[in-house]
């Protein structure tokens, strides 16, 4: 896959799978746009890309209207165009229904399906100008249920139904629009939502037992993924959801 002259847009790419996509199609020779809310980490992250190009590193967050715009403008007045969108800002939260406030519901619906929902409003403009596509980070939590994860279980079942109203909309546009689905992935997820270290060690070993495969997956891995949606090697894919689950989502439950 060859990314030359590509404008790649990363949200929530200071850490995880959206560090590690921002890494790897830097490599493929994109110029990548990486936004995050920890300058720190969104540095350090920015820091490992090695490429043609050194990713333009914009500190934003995806629920304040405000940040989304300037991040859209610092973009365009940069590089003159938008290639690609990836939606991969996003926050989990453990509870029930008898658990679960309602502040817990809003904060998981904001950043997870608001927030993706007001940049793509905007990039969706210079995106029909270069007939580019978009990649949202979903989870397999979309597609199955999974106790003790409600609201972020629904956030990512409204995130999924995004990623297909807005590619039938925008397909005659020649605008893709599909999703990766993750499963268990190896990234600190789990433990900045709470767990910790040791249910979180607890928690990988019963994943191998609930993956297909016998082992949960590495960031890697979504990030090829990711890449060949959002290349020419996917040209005729659109409205996909696509599972990176290691087999997770044709098990029993368990």
């Amino acid at each position: 896959m060859d990314f030359t002259g590509k404008v790649v847009l990363i949200t929530g790419a200071s850490s995880g799978i959206g560090a590690v996509t921002a890494k790897y199609l830097t490599h493929l020779g994109a110029s990548v746009v990486m936004t995050g809310r920890n300058v720190e980490s969104l540095k350090k992250s920015g820091a490992k890309c090695v490429g043609k190009h050194e990713p333009l590193l914009i500190a934003a967050d995806v629920t304040k209207e405000e940040d989304n715009v300037r991040v859209i403008e610092e973009t365009i007045n940069k590089y003159g165009k938008l290639d690609v969108l990836i939606n991969n800002a996003g926050r989990g939260v453990f509870g029930s229904i008898e658990t679960t406030s309602l502040d817990q519901l809003d904060d998981m619906l904001n950043i997870n399906v608001r927030g993706a929902y007001h940049i793509t409003m905007l990039a969706v403009p210079h995106l029909i100008k270069s007939k580019g596509n978009i990649v949202n980070v979903s989870s397999i939590t979309g597609i199955r249920v999974f106790p003790n994860s409600l609201a972020y279980c629904i956030s990512k079942a409204a995130l999924d139904q995004f990623t297909r109203c807005v590619a039938l909309e925008l397909a005659p546009k020649q605008v893709r629009v599909n999703s990766v689905n993750p499963a268990v992935i190896a990234t600190d997820f789990q433990l900045r939502e709470g767990m910790s270290p040791a249910q979180y060690a607890a928690f990988v070993k019963h994943s191998e037992q609930t993956h297909a495969l016998g082992r949960i997956g590495q960031p890697q891995e979504v990030a090829e993924a990711i890449a060949f949606l959002a290349a020419d090697t996917a040209t005729f894919i659109t409205g996909t959801c696509l599972c990176v689950d290691g087999g997770r989502t044709i098990m029993c439950p368990r």
